[in-house]
């Protein structure tokens, strides 16, 4: 009695709370998902990959750093353990596994690059247990898509959203394979959109709270109309699991990287040819800004579009061909959204007035796994400028990568311009956009600079130019 006693009173518990819970739902109108997912299901694919022997031997077939060695910031789903030794005296296979799901019946199949990316085989598990070797038709790591094909016909195919009119908020669901539990279903909301990473500017992310784990990577993303919106790519994870932030790839930029890969078998994108970073809100003051906001370009690529069409150090990017750039990192997808040759209008601020430059975009080399625009931090907020400065003589000058001009800081005396970020060594180039030639230059500057008002300074450091803004303190 004992026994049954225990097990009817759980059974009896669970029966209420999980009636509740439905009964719950309808008076809430939560949405019920099981027509969507039987929909859906049936084209969403379960992708083995196998890297043979040699080639697999002690290296990542990604080229990339194993889950565990990421930097927590950027947890991707390599979904890659490590195989007992195959027979015979070689190297040990590796396998990984993901998702996938078909958009033509005749077989085209979108995933993740990282999913495929090293692979010598891949074979492709329809939820109807077929099995298909695929053929890589092309794969992009900037984006992070891939497009396989398989010899097959009148498959089930999901039909392509609008990713542009996802709002934080919606409800969306994942189908996949974690832990190649194939057809697995999870749903969640869309928590914001437009995230970035340094590490992927070309993506405008969105972040949901659906449950992602490995071997969901490369599956879709589907809106309430059964529409695929995203591609499940990464999670922001402590531990390598699940803990409420996934993001996922928005369908339009997968579907343009996957036209290119369709008919060159790579993507091609437009290069701007600056480095940008954020606009605080002391350089926003100095600069004659109503708000922080914009890219602020650090740097001009000698000979590139930016630099031809006459876009220079100091500009606030505020606009890229009529698309608001409201920070530093919405810039990267919009230049690289277009082809090279593409001939665009660029809105900056220069010493707080509004000019338009028309670009012709240069093309982004291949081989390049930074950014078109990579995000160099400004310096931190809020600091004095309690410098000490002098003239760089000839031999220093080399040393320091001859820079054009500028002063170097022999001596950073005030505590809020060291936290500022402001260092010795530090080659001084620029004071609110005014040239700086030498130290008689710098002390005319700054002698003229207004009372209680935020001044930017563009620095060199290393090599690398920077800005950094700071409000100079009253005198005393």
């Amino acid at each position: 009695m004992r026994v049954s006693k225990r097990i009817f009173i759980p059974f009896f518990v669970a029966a209420v709370v999980v009636f509740s819970s439905t009964a719950a739902a309808r008076v809430t109108g939560l949405p019920d998902f099981t027509s969507l997912v039987e929909e859906a299901g049936p084209a969403v694919v379960n992708i083995r990959v196998t890297q043979f022997g040699e080639r697999a031997g002690g290296a990542n077939p990604h080229g990339q750093q194993m889950p565990e060695e990421m930097p927590e910031f950027f947890r991707r789903f390599f979904d890659i353990p490590n195989n007992p030794r195959g027979p015979g005296s070689g190297q040990p296979d590796r396998q990984g596994a993901g998702s996938g799901f078909i958009i033509e019946q005749d077989g085209y199949i979108v995933t993740n690059h990282h999913v495929i990316d090293g692979a010598d085989e891949i074979i492709v598990r329809m939820a109807d247990r077929r099995e298909f070797q695929a053929e890589l038709i092309g794969s992009d790591p900037l984006s992070d898509v891939a497009l396989l094909k398989i010899d097959a016909e009148d498959l089930p195919t999901l039909q392509l959203g609008h990713s542009d009119d996802l709002k934080p908020g919606e409800w969306v669901v994942a189908i996949g394979s974690p832990f190649n539990f194939e057809q697995s279903v999870t749903a969640g909301i869309v928590s914001a959109k437009g995230r970035s990473t340094n590490q992927q500017q070309y993506v405008p992310f969105i972040q949901t709270d659906v449950a992602i784990n490995r071997g969901n990577s490369g599956g879709p993303l589907i809106n309430l109309d059964g529409e695929v919106v995203g591609i499940n790519s990464w999670i922001l994870s402590s531990g390598g699991g699940y803990m409420g932030l996934s993001f996922s790839i928005p369908i339009e930029t997968a579907n343009s990287a996957v036209r290119q890969l369709r008919e060159h078998g790579k993507v091609k994108r437009g290069l701007l040819g600056v480095q940008v970073g954020a606009v605080t809100r002391e350089m926003a003051e100095a600069m004659d800004l109503d708000r922080p906001a914009g890219a602020l370009v650090n740097d001009v690529t000698s000979g590139s579009a930016a630099e031809n069409a006459g876009i220079e150090p100091g500009d606030v990017i505020l606009a890229f061909n009529d698309e608001t750039v409201e920070t530093s990192g919405d810039l990267p997808p919009l230049v690289g959204a277009n082809p090279p040759g593409t001939e665009a209008e660029v809105l900056v601020s220069r010493n707080g007035k509004k000019k338009t430059f028309t670009v012709v975009l240069d093309e982004l080399p291949t081989n390049d796994e930074g950014g078109l625009a990579a995000v160099i931090p400004a310096g931190g907020n809020g600091n004095a400028l309690g410098i000490a400065v002098e003239d760089i003589d000839d031999n220093r000058r080399r040393a320091l990568g001859d820079p054009d001009g500028g002063v170097l800081v022999s001596r950073v005396e005030s505590d809020a311009a060291y936290r500022a970020g402001l260092r010795g060594g530090d080659v001084i180039l620029m004071i609110n956009n005014e040239q700086v030639d030498d130290v008689e230059a710098f002390t005319e500057i700054v002698e003229s600079l207004p009372a209680d008002k935020a001044v930017a300074l563009r620095v060199m450091r290393d090599g690398v130019p920077r800005f950094i803004a700071y409000t100079p303190p009253a005198e005393e």
